[in-house]
């Protein structure tokens, strides 16, 4: 049995190695300085705001999520508000940092700073959304029935839709190695006698996550050799069409019997009833013989008008009177 057939299947038994999971948002940097950014944070993870470069030189600020209120405070004390103890902020370096975040967290944040004279000094704010991170990558290779290799990256989570890339021994696929698909599809087919380790990496905004397998080649059919797989994948339709093929011969043959009995005994009884009727005319016809000649019989004389000779007129007359 020939290792790693064109025909076979070819399965990824623990060989797939994660190179590189990371979930950006386990811990996502956004800049608030400059007004207007947008930032994603991973369910579950941890963002980190930072708010303002210098914060010692600030007399008061305060931050709001949507409408509600957060944060206030000086240059030397800061107040967190409503945040559930899942916030912490670091005032050497003016960083808000929420843990465990979830979906309601998503929104736009506001910061504002303020003189010592209590007028607003400038305003500044982010959009964060907190999205589900890819949560598994799979890779399945499979050898195609001319000795070209389709490889699937399957991935699951994510809420956004996710970006894939590949890679060959390090360096991008190229067309002459691709068959079919491209750098960016989640499924490719690679050319004949390709081999070496392929790289799935799959990325949304929130995650990476890079998945490897290491690919040999498939062997080529040879001209003689059937193409076996294909008749395994067929033989259960033409199992299923030679069975109904027999059942209809074996129907038709039955109905063909039935009627060509049905003919001879139709035959047979034509038969009987020809005899039948022949027997019947043939004793007609002798009645009616019978009867003619009997009828014959009746109309002639009961004497017969018989004339004799002399001679034996004589002879009988003369026995007569010898008596």
């Amino acid at each position: 049995m020939m290792s790693g057939s064109w025909f076979k299947i070819t399965a990824v038994v623990g060989i797939l190695v994660v190179l590189l999971e990371v979930s950006w948002g386990a811990e996502t940097y956004c800049d608030f300085r400059t007004d207007g950014a947008q930032c994603f944070g991973s369910l579950g993870g941890a963002v980190l705001l930072q708010l303002m470069n210098n914060i010692s030189e600030i007399p008061k600020y305060e931050c709001k999520h949507n409408t509600s209120k957060i944060m206030r405070g000086t240059f030397n004390n800061s107040q967190l508000i409503g945040l559930q103890n899942r916030h912490d902020f670091i005032l050497s370096n003016g960083t808000l940092i929420i843990t465990n975040l979830s979906r309601n967290d998503s929104g736009t944040y506001t910061v504002e700073t303020f003189g010592s004279d209590g007028k607003s000094l400038e305003r500044k704010t982010l959009q964060l959304n907190v999205e589900a991170p890819v949560s598994s990558v799979q890779l399945v290779s499979q050898c195609l029935s001319q000795g070209q290799i389709n490889v699937s990256c399957l991935s699951e989570g994510g809420d956004s839709r996710p970006q894939y890339s590949w890679t060959l021994d390090g360096h991008s696929l190229r067309d002459s190695e691709l068959f079919s698909g491209n750098n960016e599809s989640n499924i490719i087919v690679l050319r004949q006698n390709i081999s070496g380790r392929l790289v799935c990496s799959v990325r949304n905004q929130v995650s990476f996550i890079l998945r490897e397998i290491q690919i040999s080649t498939c062997g080529n059919p040879s001209p003689d050799t059937p193409n076996r797989k294909v008749i395994l994948e067929w033989w259960p339709v033409v199992a299923g069409a030679l069975g109904a093929l027999i059942t209809i011969i074996a129907v038709s043959s039955a109905i063909i019997r039935v009627k060509k009995k049905k003919k001879n005994n139709r035959v047979e009884e034509d038969n009987v009833e020809l005899t039948n009727d022949n027997g019947r005319r043939r004793r007609e016809e002798q009645s009616v013989d019978v009867q003619a000649e009997y009828s014959q019989v009746t109309k002639k004389p009961r004497h017969s008008d018989v004339t004799l000779s002399d001679d034996v007129y004589a002879k009988v007359h003369k026995q007569t009177s010898t008596r």
